[in-house]
């Protein structure tokens, strides 16, 4: 089941966010972190393979406070970097804390809630793996992350990094100092991906990494919210 929701956001307020159930009507949460783009199908197709793995996945609007319900088509960057200059990253952060709290105590979630961001989105998850205890967080070629450093020591929880090999949004250099000062997090490299590689239609999309990408986020989902150490990384 999907549908169009409000969550609540740290200003008292609310957002739009798209969810997606599980079958089984409940499952552990995962908080979608958008990319510059808005809320695009993209990301709806992401909340909808994770409901279809038994879990509960939300993706809030985090354009709200600057232009609601935004989307952006995903091949014009001026205009989503615009909207991307608009936002603070911490207030963000804040935003997707309040969508975590909302989810935890949701009857279609058991109260395990981890968060999954690509591109911004991927910075955003690990900012908030610095500041909102998720209970896991999964990075894809998350832009920026190298910048921010000096918190990764707050990061709590277990974390997941999916890198592009050609990425030179992200490169080697960068990914090498998030691996550095996050000697506990994962952190897998995929030499035939680029930028935006798990993007399904993007001029990017590499189908082999994208999929061993993704079921690896499955696993370390289930490890983390659902196993507790029964399944291993793939």
């Amino acid at each position: 089941m999907v549908m169009m929701i409000r969550v609540p956001n740290a200003a008292g307020s609310d957002m739009s966010a798209y969810m997606a159930l599980p079958k089984a009507g409940k499952g552990p949460g995962i908080v979608v972190c958008q990319e510059i783009f808005g809320v695009t199908d993209s990301l709806k197709k992401v909340c909808d393979y994770l409901a279809a793995r038994q879990f509960t996945a939300i993706c809030p609007d985090l354009y709200w406070s600057v232009e609601p319900g935004v989307v952006v088509p995903e091949n014009e960057y001026e205009p989503a970097r615009a909207l991307r200059a608009k936002v603070n990253d911490g207030a963000v952060v804040k935003d997707i804390g309040a969508a975590m709290a909302f989810l935890r105590k949701h009857e279609a979630c058991t109260g395990a809630v981890g968060v999954v961001g690509f591109c911004w989105g991927g910075l955003l998850a690990y900012l908030t793996a610095t500041e909102e205890k998720p209970d896991a967080a999964v990075s894809y070629y998350g832009v920026g992350i190298e910048k921010h450093l000096d918190s990764a020591s707050k990061v709590a929880c277990p974390m997941l990094l999916h890198y592009g090999g050609l990425d030179a949004a992200v490169p080697p250099e960068a990914v090498a100092k998030v691996s550095e000062a996050l000697p506990n997090a994962t952190v897998l490299t995929y030499p035939d991906g680029n930028h935006a590689f798990a993007r399904p239609g993007g001029v990017n999309y590499h189908h082999k990494s994208a999929d061993l990408a993704d079921m690896r986020t499955v696993a370390f989902m289930t490890l983390h919210l659902i196993g507790k150490g029964k399944v291993g990384l793939l």
